[in-house]
């Protein structure tokens, strides 16, 4: 594990657990030896684990389309910026430099990156390990929605181990550096399993 994709927020939240987690994030990735690959913006949850992870050395790549620039202010001072031309096109890139997915606390954004992360997962496009850093709590709604979901047959249960979670980073990290993928069979539960 190398290369870790980073999905946060370009807003801070309103509590400082989010941005002390953010940064905490960031000493653990850099002091692995991990390059971090993430949204590209210095707002936010985004800026304070890109900061972060710089200046203990870190190397990080930020990666944002053109549309975005003013809304969510790119970050000047990266060791690497890719400009792109659509959300799409971010997202494709950040999956195809990552060797694994990590999530802080967000909105619609982090959810969307999030969400294609694991579909992609799940119908075996990657088999790269996906975290949620579950700072206060955070993602337990998601994780009761998606236990809800597989109770009520629109995913299997299998695919609820897709996601590793913890509330510390360091402790998150190890987790996903030691993840094997699961073989949760196909998606569909109306055609045969083989």
């Amino acid at each position: 594990m190398k290369r870790i994709c980073v999905y946060a927020a370009s807003n801070p939240g309103t509590h400082p657990e989010y941005a002390d987690a953010a940064v905490r994030l960031g000493q653990a990735i850099a002091r692995r030896g991990c390059d971090l690959i993430y949204g590209g913006s210095k707002l936010g949850l985004m800026g304070k684990v890109a900061d972060e992870a710089m200046r203990c050395g870190g190397k990080v790549i930020g990666i944002m389309p053109r549309g975005l620039f003013r809304a969510e202010i790119e970050h000047t001072g990266l060791t690497e910026f890719h400009e792109v031309e659509s959300m799409h096109e971010r997202k494709a890139k950040m999956a195809e430099l990552s060797d694994a997915f990590v999530a802080l606390p967000g909105g619609l954004g982090t959810f969307d990156e999030l969400f294609e992360a694991a579909c992609w997962s799940q119908i075996g496009i990657h088999s790269k390990p996906i975290g949620l850093l579950n700072v206060r709590g955070f993602y337990e709604p998601l994780l009761q929605m998606l236990q809800h979901t597989a109770r009520e047959g629109f995913m299997k249960e299998a695919s609820l181990h897709l996601f590793v979670v913890e509330s510390d980073p360091d402790k998150l990290l190890d987790r996903l550096a030691a993840y094997r993928p699961i073989d949760a069979g196909n998606k569909w539960m109306e055609l045969p399993s083989s």
